[in-house]
């Protein structure tokens, strides 16, 4: 229960980004009330890796990709630590 519920989590934050990514594309309503949401879910999660990365101005913004990558490593790391449980 608690595994697919973090599965679930993790996913669902994963989808929101390749969401705001797809949407960057896109020449959207950036003011859409849907669009607004994503964007503020997700700034808090990228901000620290546009920080660190420190993209140039009209540069690529990298921190989505990066993000991502730690996502999956932490998602794995949690799922498998959950599927084993505590060892008595």
């Amino acid at each position: 229960m608690i595994l697919r519920l973090v599965d679930l989590v993790f996913n669902f934050i994963i989808l929101l980004v390749f969401a705001r990514v797809i949407l960057s594309w896109l020449p959207v309503d950036r003011y859409h009330p849907a669009v607004m949401w994503v964007e503020r879910v997700t700034e808090p999660m990228l901000r620290p890796f546009r920080v660190l990365l420190r993209t140039p101005a009209g540069g690529l913004d990298l921190a989505p990709m990066v993000f991502l990558i730690v996502l999956f490593i932490l998602k794995e790391i949690v799922m498998r630590a959950l599927a084993i449980g505590p060892r008595i």
